[in-house]
């Protein structure tokens, strides 16, 4: 049984999702501050964590941040706030999602499970969407079974994709995770043309005003 850690101060929140997990076979623990979330980190096994982004006795970010100074555990923010610069800080810390609490709990549990299969070991590293095959260990990309070149940045920018399958990405959201925090953002265009060019382009999907969407066939 993998355990979740839920950090979230609502009860009712705590209660709801605590049921769903628990019916798709996960252990919950719970903290209801950043301080009991660092102590049950140090106390149970954690597979995921479901960090809310406000706390009572500090930020979600702040927790992520301590999080990664000595743990990759899978980290996936639940917030009532979906403004892209809090998606983006997010993924920028190294959050593996960022889940708007309108989502159903039903779609949060789908996100954890999701998460997992692409960080357990074995087996998830490669991954095929029809003809193509993605190769994470060998650095690999291979079309009906010939390679396709791409390069560091290209296979990067896929990946990105691959792991967030029909949710659309933001130009924000795409170049803080592939470029960071700096640079010219019309660089995402030019590689999500190249991708299509050398995968297939209907692979992703430009939903206009809003971003990039990746649809597995």
């Amino acid at each position: 049984m993998s355990t979740v850690l839920l950090i979230e101060d609502d009860p009712e929140i705590v209660s709801l999702l605590g049921d769903f997990l628990a019916v798709e076979d996960f252990g919950v623990v719970s903290a209801l501050d950043a301080g009991g979330a660092i102590d049950a980190l140090g106390a149970h096994a954690i597979a995921c964590v479901l960090l809310d982004v406000m706390l009572p006795d500090g930020s979600g970010f702040d927790v992520c941040r301590r999080i990664r100074e000595h743990s990759d555990v899978p980290v996936l923010f639940l917030s009532a706030r979906g403004e892209d610069e809090d998606k983006l800080r997010g993924l920028a810390l190294g959050a593996d999602d960022y889940i708007v609490k309108s989502a159903t709990p039903a779609e949060v549990v789908a996100r954890v499970k999701a998460v997992l299969r692409r960080t357990s070991p074995g087996g998830t590293r490669r991954r095929e969407y029809g003809r193509f095959v993605i190769d994470r260990d060998a650095h690999e990309v291979t079309a009906d079974g010939r390679p396709v070149a791409l390069t560091a940045r290209e296979f990067e920018l896929l990946t990105l994709f691959t792991d967030h399958p029909r949710q659309v990405l933001s130009r924000e959201q795409i170049y803080e995770a592939v470029w960071g925090s700096w640079g010219d953002r019309s660089a995402v265009p030019v590689y999500v043309r190249r991708l299509r060019e050398k995968l297939a382009p209907e692979l992703i999907t430009t939903v206009w005003g809003v971003g990039y969407r990746f649809d597995p066939p």
